[in-house]
C-alpha cells in the first residue's frame, strides 16, 4: 500500500511510499481509510521521528476487516477514529476502543476535523465541571480544538469569549455566538470562571490573571514552547483556582472514546457543532497544506482527502 513518511528533514518534506500492509491486532480493525486531517502534533513528530516513518491520527474510514476479538464495529461500517500515527496511509489498523460509528449524515471531510480535536475541546472542558452560565475565555480560538472548544462551551450554557492573535483568526465566532478578543498583547477584561489554553507563555499567564475564585486553567498546550509562569499573588489573589493539564493520548486510554467520540459527531451530523475543514487537500500533495497550516493561515483544521 502506499503511505505518506517522514524524511527526516521537515514537515514539508513528506513523501508518498510503498510500505506494507498492516496487520490488525486481535483488537483492531482495518481501515480503508477516507481522509485524515493533519494536527501541530503530527508536524512536530516528522521531524522526530526516523526517515520512513509513519504518520497521523485522525482517520475516517471503512471497516473492511472487523477486529478478530469480537470488538467494535462490523466489515462495511463508517467510521472516524484515532490511530496509531499511521493514519496517513491506504490502511491503517486502528483499536475498535478508539473508533466510532460515523453517522450517514456527515460527510467524510468533516468528520476528519473531529476525532483529536473533538475529543481534545470535549475532554478540556470536562475537566472544568459544569459550566452552565459560566464565563469561558479559549485562546487559540482559531484553530481547530479552539473553534470545537467555543462552540461546546456555547452548547453548554457558557457565555465565551474566543481569543486570537489576528483579525483573520477570529473569523466566525462571533457567528457562533462567541464575543471575540483580537491581539495577545491586548488580553480581554475578564474576570472568567474557566480557561482553556494551548498558547502557553505570556498568554497563558495573561489568561491566568483574569480567571476569578474558583476558576479552573484546562491547559493541552504549549505553541510558543516558553515555560508556563504563574504571577506572583497566583494562588492569594484567586482562592481555589486549579490548573488541570490533558495530553489526549494519555486522556484516551482512560475515557469512553467510541461513546465520547460518537458524540461529537452526533452534534455535528445535527448541525449543533460546525465541522470546518478549513482547508481540504489530496493526499498525494499535502505540501501547501501543511505549510498553509504552519502558517496558520488556515482556520479550522486541513484535511487530507484520499
Amino acid at each position: 500500500m502506499k503511505a505518506l513518511v517522514t524524511t527526516g528533514l521537515d514537515p514539508l518534506a513528506l513523501e508518498l511510499s510503498s510500505v506494507p500492509d498492516p496487520r490488525p491486532r486481535p483488537d483492531e480493525a482495518l481501515i480503508e481509510v477516507h481522509a485524515t486531517s493533519v494536527n501541530r502534533a503530527d508536524l512536530l513528530l516528522a521531524v522526530r521521528r526516523p526517515v520512513g516513518s509513519s504518520l497521523g491520527l485522525d482517520l475516517v474510514g471503512t471497516v473492511l476487516t472487523a477486529a478478530a476479538d469480537g470488538s467494535g464495529p462490523p466489515a462495511g461500517t463508517r467510521v472516524a477514529g484515532i490511530a496509531d500515527n499511521d493514519a496517513w496511509a491506504e490502511l491503517a489498523t486502528v483499536r475498535t476502543g478508539r473508533l466510532a460509528v460515523l453517522p450517514d449524515e456527515l460527510g467524510d471531510h468533516e468528520a476528519a476535523t473531529l476525532p483529536v480535536a473533538g475529543l481534545t475541546a470535549l475532554y478540556a472542558l470536562r475537566r472544568a465541571g459544569s459550566i452552565l452560565g459560566r464565563r469561558v475565555l479559549v485562546t487559540a480560538a482559531g484553530g481547530g480544538v479552539g473553534r470545537t472548544a467555543v462552540q461546546l462551551a456555547l452548547a453548554s450554557g457558557a457565555e465565551v469569549t474566543g481569543w486570537v492573535g489576528s483579525a483573520g483568526r477570529a473569523a466566525g465566532l462571533e457567528d457562533f455566538g462567541a464575543r471575540t478578543a483580537v491581539g495577545y498583547g491586548q488580553p480581554p477584561a475578564g474576570p472568567f470562571d474557566v480557561l482553556v489554553d494551548s498558547v502557553g507563555g505570556e498568554v497563558f499567564t495573561e489568561g491566568y490573571r483574569r480567571l476569578g475564585p474558583g476558576g479552573v486553567a484546562a491547559v493541552f498546550g504549549n505553541t510558543v514552547r516558553a515555560e508556563l509562569r504563574l504571577p506572583a499573588d497566583w494562588g492569594h489573589a484567586r482562592p481555589g483556582v486549579r490548573i488541570e493539564y490533558l495530553y489526549l493520548l494519555d486522556e484516551i486510554t482512560r475515557r469512553p472514546v467510541p461513546e465520547d467520540l460518537g458524540l461529537v459527531l452526533r452534534l455535528a451530523a445535527g448541525g449543533r457543532l460546525a465541522a470546518e475543514p478549513g482547508l481540504v487537500a489530496p493526499w498525494t500533495d499535502p505540501h501547501a497544506a501543511v505549510a498553509a497550516l504552519l502558517d496558520r493561515k488556515v482556520n479550522g483544521k486541513v484535511v487530507l482527502s484520499l
